[in-house]
């Protein structure tokens, strides 16, 4: 999954025209795109949607509220189609699991295989960060994500243009999915969807820190989040030709094409970016 697009669940002329925008993923919102008096009509449309969706569609993931009213989402939405679910506000893995519970319930209810709806968690406070690693092994997650608007503002933190302010919580994240042997995590939105050139900067950045994939929340920002992260040609045959070169070689350690001794975990690397 490179992008994610996020579509409010209350808008059905915005659902019908997200399956055309070139995401690999959407993310429904039930959460903060909905009005509270709005919420149970969002349930029923997006439910009514579901429902109609045809073959060759992105993947598809509902954001749910937190607490009793996720719960209320997932048993309305825990349809066939439907990928995943991202948990708003996940601060512990006790939360999953309760979510967990009512996902299985739902799933013997659709007639789903158990198990078939994975759950990727919004961590959005500060003790959401500092709970990762026990939320990444927590039931179903298969990936973790920021929200990094909530972030800011519990921590009252004010970000540079650089956003080093964010490092240590975004290695958080990134080092609990590697431990957990997950996905990589999905990078957070970038609110500014008009200036696509610092969206492809930041977008970089957190490639380099170890994200592999970013949510959106505007069409135009799906080309160039989908451009960073897909490997080049270069980038491949760099890989295909190392990868040659290890297996060939009957050894632990190989020169690569620039002349530069690695060893079986550059390979692995390569492995990954070719899978």
């Amino acid at each position: 999954m490179r992008s994610a697009l996020y579509v409010p669940g209350d808008q059905p002329e915005k659902l019908a025209k997200a399956l055309g925008r070139g995401a690999d993923s959407l993310i429904v919102d039930l959460e903060d795109a909905v009005l509270p008096v709005h919420k149970e009509a969002a349930r029923a449309a997006v439910a009514a949607w579901l429902r109609g969706l045809g073959p060759d569609t992105p993947e598809i993931y509902v954001r749910i509220n937190p607490g009793a009213a996720g719960h209320d989402d997932l048993r309305a939405v825990a349809l066939p189609g439907v990928r995943g679910v991202c948990v708003a506000k996940t601060e512990s893995a006790a939360e999953l699991e309760a979510v967990d519970a009512v996902l299985a319930a739902a799933e013997a209810a659709q007639g789903l295989p158990g198990g078939s709806i994975v759950v990727c968690p919004l961590l959005e406070s500060a003790a959401a960060i500092l709970a990762a690693p026990e939320i990444a092994r927590a039931p179903r997650v298969s990936r973790l994500q920021i929200g990094e608007a909530d972030l800011r503002a519990d921590l009252a933190v004010e970000t540079g243009p650089d956003e080093r302010e964010l490092l240590w919580a975004r290695s958080q994240v990134v080092l609990a999915s590697a431990a957990a042997r997950l996905a990589p995590p999905l990078a957070p939105v970038s609110t500014d969807f008009r200036d696509l050139d610092a969206l492809r900067v930041s977008t970089l950045a957190l490639k380099r820190l170890g994200f592999r994939g970013r949510a959106c929340i505007h069409p135009a920002q799906v080309a160039v989040v989908n451009e960073v992260f897909t490997p080049s040609e270069e980038e491949l045959d760099r890989a295909r030709d190392l990868i040659a070169r290890f297996e060939a070689s009957g050894s632990g350690v190989v020169t690569d094409a620039r002349g530069q001794m690695v060893d079986e975990a550059v390979v692995r690397a390569a492995r990954r970016l070719l899978s």
